[in-house]
């Protein structure tokens, strides 16, 4: 019997399919509030004092879908089975050996195996053509590994409703960049995998310059050849600098000029200002971060976890479409608060794949706070994506759930203790730490911190769907409607309508022949410079990334996009990615927001 909690029949099949616990081939959850009942159960678990005031507290959270935590937790928590409840993972250093490369692949097929993403900087791995000093043989280089990681990913996962979602990185100077560049030229190459440039400001200043770029590789413990130019870099997999041979020499902006093409003729790769990520890093004085989970929102170091959830914009907006519509910033506060502690609980009753894992995870206890359905709201609260009026509701949406996180996690410092790696004096020099107000400052001198981050906004493909098809993200509306393909555990198919959830609640309350008015724009009617102010004005609030993908038109002129990514750089971004409608991308989760254009 249909769920009355849904209008869409996409949300349903999401819950049926993702999410709803199946129990030796026949579902035992009649309907969503009993997943959401299970969830809050297994997550109140920790509570030493007032358990079952917290189990009630959680569900309320979770109840008509104002906190969607991310969906391994929606799948796995009080399941019963060996599942992580982390939704991604950063692979450890993977080294430059073939016994390396596949103890790394173990790791990560063995990850990917209990539910969770993978991201790796193959960055470590010599280029193709260069010898092997142990055997003598030539390196096939790292693009050459990816596709055996890709091929491992697609036999684990064959048959299973949940595709395999991974990240590959390489640094910008790694002589094997412009092959990563052209990876997904060959139709269906990598296609479990997102990519994404690791870009550095010294990369970005030679764009600027139109200088000349040298690629080089560490040269390990080898001599240096005679007449050979090197030099000292801190390189992936190392903290300390390392003599770097020189290869060859590229122009630095013909070679941002092919990154832009290739995106724009593929989707991929994306880009990561990663100098930026590690100096703005709260615990830039523990760790080394090169790469990140597959959507890119959450930069971690070797073997870190991603901890997720969005608070759903659309639950707490009175009023919607009238003349006075408000935005609760009070509840979103309080949703915060319960949220926090329900994703620091996520910790002590979680599966980890690996030990490693789960030693750095509980070393930060980071989390991910984040939004999604913001442009359904900014519909709901009559204002245009992309205007001045959202990016002040943006600016305020994301304060309040910045600081309402922080002060959580202080509190819960104070009755739990801080995260092991914490350290009160290089914590609270960083950046981001001395950007926040001087009250929050004083809590966490006091308190400590119980998560060494907390905001971080994903894409929230899946759970916006099962939200009745909310906005996913902070993306812009994709489609008011559209028709997708569902694809059944018998192996048939059929297309079905999907409408945005905004889209149907105004029709829903003002009829459904009433003209859309002016505020309602999908994504290819905004322009990106509006999308990357947008997205900066929220980094502003986010202590970790925002994954962001500017969706062009289908006849988009690449000439008028070709500075899309040094937009991203100068307005202060972490990453970004562009994805132009009916390309032939198949790169995993980025493709959420995709679906096939028609009416309905």
């Amino acid at each position: 019997m249909p769920d009355s909690t849904y209008v869409e029949p996409i949300a349903e099949h999401i819950w049926n399919a993702r999410y709803r616990l199946q129990g030796k081939g026949a579902p035992t959850e009649p309907d969503i509030h009993a997943s959401w009942a299970r969830v809050a159960l297994a997550l109140a678990a920790p509570e030493q004092h007032g358990r079952d005031e917290w189990r009630v507290r959680f569900q309320d959270a979770l109840a008509g879908f104002r906190f969607l935590p991310g969906g391994r937790i929606l799948a796995g928590a009080g399941s019963g089975r060996q599942v992580t409840l982390f939704n991604c993972f950063v692979m450890g250093p993977l080294h430059d050996s073939i016994d390396g490369i596949f103890s790394t692949l173990t790791e990560a097929m063995l990850t990917l195996q209990a539910g969770g993403g993978v991201g790796c900087d193959f960055s470590t791995l010599r280029p193709a053509g260069m010898p092997a000093a142990a055997s003598g043989n030539l390196a096939t280089g790292p693009i050459s590994f990816m596709h055996v990681w890709d091929k491992a990913c697609e036999t684990l996962l064959s048959g299973g409703a949940r595709k395999g979602a991974m990240m590959a990185n390489l640094r910008c100077d790694h002589p094997d960049i412009e092959h990563f560049i052209n990876a997904k030229r060959r139709p269906g190459a990598l296609r479990h995998f997102n990519l994404s440039v690791l870009v550095t400001d010294a990369f970005m200043r030679a764009v600027e310059e139109n200088a000349p770029w040298p690629l080089m590789f560490p040269l390990g413990a080898q001599a240096v050849p005679e007449g050979a130019r090197v030099y000292e870099r801190v390189w992936s997999g190392s903290d300390a600098p390392q003599t770097c041979l020189v290869t060859r020499t590229v122009g630095a902006r013909a070679l941002w000029d092919e990154l832009h093409r290739a995106a724009f003729d593929m989707g991929d790769p994306g880009v990561l200002f990663i100098d930026r990520v590690q100096r703005e890093n709260n615990l830039y004085y523990a760790e080394s971060i090169s790469a990140t989970n597959p959507c890119g929102e959450v930069p971690l170091p070797p073997h870190g976890a991603c901890n997720l959830g969005s608070i759903n914009l659309t639950r707490f907006i009175d009023a919607p479409f009238s003349a006075h519509p408000r935005l609760d910033l009070q509840a979103i506060a309080g949703t915060v608060a319960v949220a926090t502690r329900m994703l620091d609980n996520v910790y002590d009753v979680s599966y980890f794949p690996l030990k490693a894992q789960q030693r750095v995870a509980l070393a930060s206890r980071r989390i991910g706070l984040g939004i999604t359905g913001l442009a359904d709201a900014f519909a709901m609260l009559g204002v245009r994506y992309g205007s001045q009026a959202s990016m002040e509701i943006a600016d305020q949406v994301m304060t309040t759930i910045c600081h309402a996180a922080y002060r959580s996690a202080t509190d819960l410092a104070h009755e739990r203790g801080a995260f092991p790696e914490y350290r009160p004096e290089p914590y609270l020099k960083g950046s981001f730490i001395r950007s926040l107000p001087p009250d929050i400052v004083d809590a966490i001198a006091h308190k400590g911190i119980r998560n060494s981050h907390v905001t971080a906004i994903a894409p929230a493909g899946s759970i916006s769907l099962l939200a009745d098809n909310v906005s996913s993200g902070i993306e812009p509306i994709y489609a008011m409607h559209t028709h997708r393909k569902l694809t059944f555990a018998d192996g048939t198919s059929k297309r079905i309508p999907v409408r945005d959830y905004a889209w149907a609640l105004y029709h829903k309350l003002q009829g459904k022949d009433a003209p859309l008015p002016a505020y309602f724009v999908e994504a290819c009617d905004i322009d990106p410079a509006e999308q990357l102010k947008l997205q900066a004005v929220l980094q502003t609030h986010v202590d970790q990334s925002i994954s962001k993908t500017v969706n062009l038109a289908v006849d988009a002129d690449p000439a008028h996009y070709r500075d899309l990514f040094t937009q991203a750089f100068e307005a202060g971004v972490k990453g970004c990615t562009m994805f132009r409608s009916g390309i032939g991308s198949e790169a995993p989760l980025r493709r959420t927001l995709h679906q096939e254009p028609g009416g309905g």
